[in-house]
């Protein structure tokens, strides 16, 4: 029974210094064309920040609409689900065509319906009475006017529908916008960080390709395994001087 358990240890031992061998090839092969890598990783982080610092600014503005019933917060619960579908609504809402032609005919907006639409985004704030309506623009000022002219007009609408359907729902813009500070395009130092990881990856992946393509002999062992000879002598390389270079030649 010892000498079992000593032979399944020893198994054991020679397997794992084995494994750890076989990973030096491989650190090797790396270390050897770091270069590459390096160079890959640079190259895709270079280009990557390069091209979002030649990209247009963007901005985004946004506000809150509170969407209520006969101008006020709904806080009885027994409502909750009335109200998720009537905000879900009013989101809708605000995203159409009507809208964006008021809103651009109240603020004489140098847009078209369609390209203010393009650019206008809404969502509905959960469990909540509130929608976040948002506008991009190259222009921070812009964007500011825009989507709060947005928000004007849709208080309006609502409010002339309300009143001609005989109903108490009502639309204000309890948050207007401001003017944004910081543009949330473009991203130079985080697309440079993903780009030089991905080149990493494909630097890593090149390395491994150009030594799957070079069919030269490394060692002796090698060349003994391949050829299928056995190999009687090793002649060492050697780094002769300059003068003696000179002399042999």
């Amino acid at each position: 029974m010892i000498a079992d358990s000593q032979q399944r240890t020893l198994e054991a031992d020679v397997a794992g210094d084995e494994y750890v061998f076989s990973l030096r090839p491989l650190l090797g092969v790396v270390w050897k064309r770091s270069w590459i890598i390096v160079l890959v990783m640079v190259l895709f982080s270079g280009v990557a920040v390069g091209g979002s610092l030649q990209q247009t600014p963007l901005y985004e503005a946004s506000n809150k609409i509170l969407v209520g019933r006969g101008g006020g917060f709904i806080l009885d619960p027994t409502h909750a689900e009335g109200l998720e579908l009537l905000a879900v609504t009013m989101s809708e809402a605000v995203d159409s065509r009507p809208v964006a032609k008021a809103a651009i005919r109240q603020q004489d907006l140098k847009l078209s319906p369609k390209g203010l639409l393009s650019n206008l985004q809404t969502k509905v704030i959960p469990q909540t009475q509130f929608i976040e309506v948002s506008y991009v623009d190259s222009n921070p000022e812009r964007a500011k006017q825009v989507v709060n002219a947005v928000g004007k007009a849709f208080s309006e609408k609502i409010s002339e529908v309300s009143q001609s359907a005989d109903d108490n729902t009502t639309v204000s813009v309890w948050d207007p916008a401001i003017t944004p500070v910081d543009p949330i395009s473009p991203t130079p130092w985080r697309d440079g960080f993903i780009a030089l990881v991905l080149g990493g990856f494909v630097g890593l992946g090149l390395v491994f390709l150009l030594e799957h393509l070079d069919d030269s002999w490394r060692s002796s062992e090698e060349a003994e395994q391949i050829s299928g000879v056995p190999t009687i002598g090793v002649i060492p390389r050697s780094n002769l001087p300059n003068a003696s270079r000179k002399r042999v030649g």
